[in-house]
């Protein structure tokens, strides 16, 4: 089977060298002014540089377009049409309605879909990674072949059954996670301050907060802006994260303990009920990671974006741990410090008091609600560009930190998953 690959960003390079490392002959494009820089890259591992997308799609057994979702339409009514007769053609985007959207329009009949979403970003090999695979339209030969090829790369294969219920989970699991980390981000960016250097974020959720925003500010801003506003599922859980943020800061500075408190109980019994099995995160190894420099005393936190995302969870009906098939890092961390928080009735109580009471805290608090604000409008509107630019800021207040940022979460990540 021959491999082509169409876009070869970081994703892309990360699977052309999987694929060639499992034996398979592959080859790639990209824009002609990368190509010297990418056959330095991916030469070495034995992936064949070609001149176009033509080439590919003509040549080719399994066709993957790897380029930006909000591009996939043009790239493939270019490529689309001169496709291989039987040829497998899938997409790498992270969401699918404007992928099977092309496709169908531009692919013949006889091309067969399986599409796929690796859950990792490109700091991960795909082995032992979680990878979706869907089939939208093909023969069981083909949909075997797509099977064994990701079996042979250590993908942690999930099977969907169509793309909806894919842009679903992933709403959830991504979008409306990444909001959240992203609102924190500039939060903390409108305040001046890195939260490091703060006594109200020294302690083990903290920590996680801190490294996967810097995690999430590490990547590229299309990736993120695909996902949110192309994903007709994200718009509607992102608004109604932010309103469940709204809602609960209104209550917070109007001192509404009974409200407040019923509340989050209530979204706390729903999501976290006994049958649910545990995450589970280690408290040590949480408290290891901090990007402060020495000891530090920890001040009490309301931790607003962690209620805020239960409560939004218990009014929309979703069980995140059901998500968890297609679960992501990020997502797992912050579902992860939501049960700890939530699971830990000295915490929470801790969290609820503070989050009425501690007006040392509230002008962050109130730096955050505007951020929510801020990145729900973007996307409720879907304005792309705007997305990109919020984004961009943001990314450039921290940039001194992103590296160090994105290792520490790496190394966070395995350690909290082998505990």
């Amino acid at each position: 089977m021959l491999i082509g690959i169409i876009g070869l960003g970081d994703m892309g390079r990360l699977y052309a060298k999987a694929f060639a490392k499992a034996g398979y002959e592959v080859f790639g494009c990209d824009m002609p002014e990368n190509r010297e820089k990418l056959e330095a890259d991916l030469a070495p591992h034995g992936v064949q540089l070609l001149d176009s997308g033509r080439e590919i799609a003509h040549r080719c057994d399994l066709i993957i377009y790897s380029v930006e979702a909000e591009k996939i339409m043009q790239v493939v009514a270019e490529y689309g049409p001169i496709t291989k007769y039987g040829a497998i053609v899938a997409g790498q985007t992270s969401v699918k309605h404007p992928e099977i959207t092309a496709f169908e329009k531009h692919l013949p009949a006889d091309a067969n879909i399986i599409t796929f979403h690796a859950m990792h970003g490109p700091g991960f090999a795909p082995d032992g990674q979680k990878l979706i695979l869907i089939n939208h339209r093909s023969d069981a030969d083909a949909y075997k072949r797509m099977l064994d090829l990701f079996t042979a790369i250590g993908s942690d294969v999930v099977e969907l059954k169509d793309y909806h219920e894919h842009d679903r989970i992933v709403a959830d699991t991504q979008a409306v996670t990444h909001v959240g980390f992203e609102s924190m981000g500039t939060a903390w960016s409108n305040a001046g301050f890195f939260p490091w250097d703060n006594g109200s974020y020294h302690g083990g959720i903290d920590n996680v907060k801190i490294l996967t925003t810097l995690r999430i500010f590490s990547y590229k801003a299309h990736v993120y802006a695909g996902l949110a506003i192309m994903n007709p599922y994200a718009r509607q859980q992102v608004k109604r994260y932010a309103q469940s943020e709204s809602e609960l800061f209104k209550l917070m500075i109007m001192e509404e303990e009974q409200k407040f408190r019923d509340r989050l109980y209530r979204a706390r019994d729903f999501v976290f009920h006994e049958s649910r099995k545990p995450i589970m995160f280690n408290d040590a190894v949480m408290k290891e990671f901090s990007l402060a420099d020495g000891p530090a005393q920890r001040k009490p936190n309301s931790h607003l974006s962690i209620l805020s995302m239960v409560d939004a969870w218990c009014h929309l009906g979703v069980s995140p741990y059901d998500n968890l098939i297609a679960q992501t890092p990020p997502f797992r961390l912050r579902l992860g410090i939501a049960e700890y928080l939530f699971k830990n009735q000295e915490l929470l109580e801790e969290s609820i008091k503070t989050a009425l009471y501690d007006k040392t805290i509230r002008g962050d608090d109130l730096e955050f609600h505007s951020a929510v604000r801020e990145w729900s409008s973007i996307i409720g509107y879907g304005d792309m560009q705007g997305y990109k630019n919020h984004f961009n800021h943001v990314q450039a207040f921290f940039k001194d930190r992103l590296d160090e940022g994105n290792k520490q979460s790496a190394e966070l990540i395995r350690r909290l998953t082998m505990e």
